[in-house]
């Protein structure tokens, strides 16, 4: 596998292990494209949405079960450049962000997978193909670079580093509420960076974060919680178990510029009563040693010119990614580190992802301010974990891109579209001669 230079001058970054000849032959001037609009939506939680969030008239259609576009359908623009400023629901504005992105959707499939190719331009010049790092300060490793969100980097202590993201959701009609709420479903206030956010306290005292075993709140669905506007309260997990059985969970595939792009695949989760990786394992994990959080691998001197990277080579010539087998190598504690040093917070492979976790694969290239992402998802899939995609069924999606080094609610996303194998719908992928 060659390894392609994120290169300035060119302003070309190719994927690594995923390429056109691994794909059918797609003439996609021949597939309908889909103009969507994806807006920033701030802290606009699922508790905001079912309340007065739009007056009483607002809050009477929620309660109706209207769905979101009734009311702000051709409104995306408008919103997002409404919400992205500092208001009653954006209390940390970021400078100079763009309001909403437009992204291009195209489908189709054959008889093994479905095709989904997604375009859009990122506010850089560059791509965020970085993430964070582990810097070395003279004693210790500890992480370098945050999302822009985060207090440190408003602050100007840290700077901002993350990775440019595509994210889809996906119900087959079992998640009730889905079709009409889409992502609002899935985020609440005590989440990240929103509205009454966790604390460690509340954690200990939840005993489905406990039985669970988690250390922050993330997405969930309110059919998991006892009380549906209250993510400290919660079912029991064989109750969970049974919904998930059931199929009320949202299938959620994720691109990532920098965990997955350079080696040809997207991650595989789904949201339930937290955001949740498939079964098996990702392409991507921690780079840092969970006892010392010294790096576990470091990068090939003998093939890339040096094994850690300095500050002022990020985004020019340095090779982002840390990938084994290719560039990486076990992480030397005796190879005379100075202050400054950094390495990435992730290593990659192209062979530990494994199950269901590893269903999905993606081509993506960064040309001329633009990502081109090609996600190949295989058909009728009978994991317990995902939404089968199938010949002439319709399923409700939403779309979401991470753009300019954010992550959590610093997004953009749509309202809800349906997508059709071969069907009628918003979207309707084209069957392939």
């Amino acid at each position: 596998m060659k390894l392609s230079r994120y290169l300035v001058a060119s302003a070309v970054l190719a994927t690594a292990t995923v390429s056109a000849a691994d794909l059918p032959t797609i003439d996609w001037s021949k597939v309908p494209v889909n103009a969507i609009t994806l807006f920033y939506p701030a802290q606009s939680s699922y508790e905001w949405l079912v309340g007065d969030h739009k007056g009483p008239k607002g809050t009477k259609a929620v309660r109706s079960q209207a769905a979101c576009v009734r009311c702000h359908e051709g409104e995306e623009k408008q919103l997002g450049d409404k919400l992205v400023k500092a208001g009653p629901l954006e209390p940390r504005p970021m400078k100079d962000k763009p309001g909403h992105v437009e992204l291009a959707v195209q489908a189709a499939y054959d008889a093994t997978n479905a095709y989904l190719r997604f375009q859009w331009k990122t506010s850089n010049p560059y791509p965020g193909v970085e993430h964070q790092y582990l810097r070395y300060d003279g004693k210790e490793w500890k992480v370098y670079g945050y999302p822009k969100l985060d207090q440190v980097v408003q602050e100007g202590k840290q700077p901002g580093i993350y990775e440019d993201r595509l994210s889809l959701m996906l119900d087959d009609g079992k998640v009730p509420g889905f079709a009409r709420q889409g992502c609002w479903l899935t985020c609440h206030e005590g989440e990240r960076d929103m509205p009454k956010q966790y604390t460690k306290e509340e954690l200990a005292a939840n005993p489905l974060m406990q039985a669970l075993k988690r250390n922050d709140v993330r997405k969930y669905l309110p059919a998991s919680r006892t009380d549906p506007l209250d993510w400290k309260t919660g079912k029991s997990v064989e109750e969970i178990a049974r919904i998930k059985a059931e199929g009320g969970f949202v299938d959620l595939i994720q691109w990532r510029a920098h965990r997955s792009h350079p080696v040809g695949m997207a991650d595989d989760g789904y949201v339930l009563e937290w955001r949740n990786f498939d079964a098996g394992s990702n392409m991507f994990a921690s780079n840092a040693d969970t006892k010392t959080h010294a790096p576990r691998f470091m990068w090939d001197e003998k093939k890339v010119g040096y094994k850690s990277v300095t500050a002022d080579m990020l985004r020019k010539k340095a090779e982002p990614f840390l990938i084994q087998g290719v560039n990486a190598v076990p992480f030397d504690p005796n190879g005379g580190w100075k202050e400054g040093d950094m390495v990435p917070d992730y290593v990659l492979s192209t062979t530990s992802a494994k199950g269901s976790a590893a269903d999905n694969r993606a081509m993506s290239t960064w040309r001329d301010g633009m990502w081109t992402v090609t996600l190949v998802r295989p058909l009728n899939l009978t994991n317990a974990d995902d939404k089968a995609l199938k010949e002439g069924a319709v399923y409700n999606v939403g779309f979401a891109v991470h753009d300019d080094n954010v992550t959590t609610r610093g997004h953009y996303v749509s309202f809800v579209k349906t997508l059709g194998i071969g069907a009628n719908a918003d979207i309707r992928a084209v069957k392939l001669p």
